[in-house]
């Protein structure tokens, strides 16, 4: 029988968790015996894991519900979140189609206009498919000539999605309905489209392992018990197979990825319509450790950016006639951004990571660079795809205190007006940000960017929060985000690290935080709160830590080698076991970044630091606030439960170890409502355990 008790105390210490059940599962890895004893809570669909997620709740919650300051947060991230929010438009003919939240809205809705001066109109609103708001728009994919797109729909914040296609004619679905669609593009071509899935999944749709992804074509006004099986590989039941058409349809792309067997990169292949033959032919016949990905088709040429030969990427021209390559842009001193090149009006758009700021530059169908693009601050930017015949394109730019802003950019004579900016409350003048380096364990010198208001007193005391990811050659660049506003109200610093393991400075700057190299992102990340504390920015009665997924993991580990450096710890949606992570869902994928338990050297570098297997008694922890959510079938939440578990039966001390435990939600927040209510909860956990008790008051505009 679970049983729990809360009361909050100034100590943090009349906690009672709910008590778990031990067995005597182990493992055998390599002559090593590893014990499992929550293994039972892998089971998501069992009732003994349901009472423990309800009990382990109800600890929670009635512990967040007596931080008196709680509501006030929630009112005011909810006021400062309430303002349109849009995304850039992209043109399919005479349509432009963009998205809106009015402010507070759980789901964006999409819209549509003839013309930028149009009278916008409804396309779908996904508020109205679900009574709780948690139904998203996963997918929107136009035909070529605008007459029907596919909608993926997913629920509950799972990854899977369902497709409909629906008649932009009459905005009304066809019969059709395309079932167990996850990691897929939309590729039209003719009547109909490629997509990938998966066979139904045998047990639990959102734990079981998903193998043996198809490539099917499906024709408009057919059911889908008639698609077409385009391609599949069921000896190697762990690739990924994603289809996809240049621009004209004329060529159908398929890319092959196996990272489940540690290969970084992918293999392509492409069927030439205009040949009339029905089989791929290769580009990179089989999977390595370098990237390529198809940009646009010039004629007889495909455009390929690749990091083969060129860890910051490059872009080359593959003929098909010809099937040999020639350089396009040539590899710089600075890395082309997380695959950011774009092809619109006859241009590639490229863009350019320099320290961790975008500056995107220009060039033709030749190679040739026409301009730079002339971006308002430092900062990031993104967009700027669109149709071969468009005579501007659309970007957004964004940084720490510089909200969303839509550009438009007229290609013919290199100049960008604003389109659409925002109205935040509050004032960007009050707040600065500064970019650091700091020095890590080897010597390597790691940037962070620090957000503040001005004039803070470097004296050790401000609240801080330090946030991380490090991993899957994804960078975190400067970004807006007004729920941390509220946090830096209150006196607060943001400070974001660029850990090694992600894309900040090129392919070379990822491998240096994999696999056996994994634990230079955790040196990274300590290195950062020392600097903090060594530079007065806060101490660590002060320092908070938070990541999500990767960042999850990278938050436990941290926490196991160095608890002494913080006062609160978050670790959102984390892969914790490092040893089973790749049993679940598409677990396997991360085995490229991690290794594999399977492999005997890389198990002892994954048990040296899995966030399960380095909890050790006598250690006083972080105040720990855990968040999952029991759709999250990315991360499924049996990483969370056990390492709560676990922390929860190892740990003696003073500070509250917590887990909350979302509902129909997935690895991020399902809506609005949910993501203002975990933020609220997760910066009143911090405060309260860096012991503030009151808070300022903010006057609303």
């Amino acid at each position: 029988m679970l049983s729990s008790s809360v009361a909050l105390a100034q100590s943090n210490s009349s906690l009672e968790y709910p008590k778990a059940r031990k067995t005597d599962q182990t493992d055998t890895y390599h002559g090593t015996t590893v014990a499992d004893p929550y293994r039972w809570l892998e089971d998501d669909r069992s009732a003994e894991t349901a009472d423990w997620v309800k009990a382990e709740n109800k600890v929670t919650f009635d512990y967040l519900s007596q931080i008196p300051y709680r509501r006030q947060l929630q009112d005011r991230l909810e006021h400062i979140y309430n303002y349109p929010k849009y995304s850039a438009p992209s043109r399919k003919g005479d349509w432009f189609y963009f998205s809106k939240n009015d402010g507070l809205q759980n789901q964006s809705v999409l819209y549509r206009q003839k013309g930028l001066d149009g009278k916008p109109e409804l396309v779908i609103d996904p508020n109205k498919l679900s009574t709780d708001g948690t139904t998203r728009l996963g997918a929107f994919s136009l035909s070529k000539d605008g007459n029907y797109a596919v909608v993926g729909l997913s629920k509950g914040g799972s990854d899977w999605q369902e497709y409909q296609i629906m008649d932009l004619a009459t905005k009304q679905y066809l019969p059709e309905k395309i079932e167990w669609v996850k990691v897929s593009g939309i590729a039209w071509q003719g009547n109909g489209f490629y997509y990938s899935r998966y066979p139904k999944p045998e047990g639990s749709a959102l734990a079981a392992k998903n193998e043996n992804h198809q490539v099917f074509y499906h024709a408009l006004h057919t059911p889908q018990s008639t698609d077409r099986l385009i391609y599949e590989d069921p000896k190697n039941p762990q690739r990924f197979h994603i289809a996809s058409t240049t621009d004209d349809e004329r060529f159908l792309l398929l890319t092959v990825s196996d990272r489940g067997k540690g290969k970084d990169g992918n293999a392509l292949f492409y069927m030439d319509a205009k040949s009339g033959k029905k089989d791929f032919s290769p580009v990179i016949n089989e999977v390595t450790d370098f990237s390529y990905g198809v940009v646009d088709n010039d004629g007889d040429r495909l455009l390929i950016l690749t990091n083969e030969k060129a860890p910051n990427s490059k872009v080359v021209a593959f003929d098909t006639k010809t099937k040999t390559f020639s350089t396009l842009i040539a590899e710089k001193p600075e890395p082309i951004a997380e695959s950011s090149v774009s092809a619109a009006g006859g241009k590639l758009f490229v863009e350019y990571s320099k320290d961790v700021t975008s500056s995107v530059l220009v060039f033709n169908y030749a190679g040739k660079q026409e301009t730079e693009i002339k971006l308002p601050a430092i900062g990031s930017a993104g967009g700027f795809g669109g149709e071969k015949d468009d005579k501007f394109v659309f970007y957004t730019f964004t940084s720490f205190t510089f909200p969303p802003t839509i550009y438009r950019y007229d290609i013919a004579t290199h100049t960008s007006t604003v389109f659409r900016a925002p109205e935040v409350d509050f004032t960007p003048t009050d707040y600065e940000t500064k970019q650091v380096f700091y020095t890590s364990k080897d010597g390597t010198k790691v940037p962070m960017f620090l957000t503040y208001r001005k004039g803070i007193k470097l004296d050790g005391s401000n609240p801080t929060l330090l946030y991380g990811y490090g991993g899957f050659n994804i960078s975190l660049p400067p970004s807006f985000n007004p729920l941390r506003i509220p946090f830096l109200e209150q006196g607060g610093i943001y400070a974001q690290a660029n850990l090694r393991g992600g894309s900040e400075y090129g392919e070379k700057w990822h491998e240096q935080g994999m696999k056996l190299k994994k634990q230079n992102v955790f040196d990274d990340f300590i290195a950062a709160a020392e600097y903090l504390i060594a530079q007065k920015y806060t101490s660590p009665a002060k320092l908070a830590v938070q990541g999500g997924s990767n960042g999850g993991l990278l938050v436990g580990a941290v926490m196991n080698q160095r608890p002494d450096l913080f006062r609160v710890a978050i670790p959102q949606v984390g892969v914790m076991d490092m040893l089973r992570f790749h049993k679940f869902t598409i677990g396997w994928n991360w085995i490229a970044d991690y290794g594999s338990s399977d492999n005997a050297d890389e198990f002892k570098a994954l048990y040296a630091y899995s966030p399960i297997h380095n909890i050790k008694a006598g250690v006083a922890y972080p105040a720990t606030l855990i968040t999952t959510a029991d759709h999250d079938d990315r991360v499924v939440p049996a990483h969370s439960f056990k390492y709560t578990a676990t922390l929860q039966e190892v740990y003696k001390g003073n500070n509250p170890v917590l887990i909350r435990i979302d509902t129909n939600s997935g690895h991020g927040a399902s809506n609005t409502k949910k993501n203002i209510e975990t933020t609220a909860d997760i910066y009143s956990f911090i405060f309260w355990n860096m012991g503030i008790k009151t808070l300022k008051e903010i006057a609303s505009k």
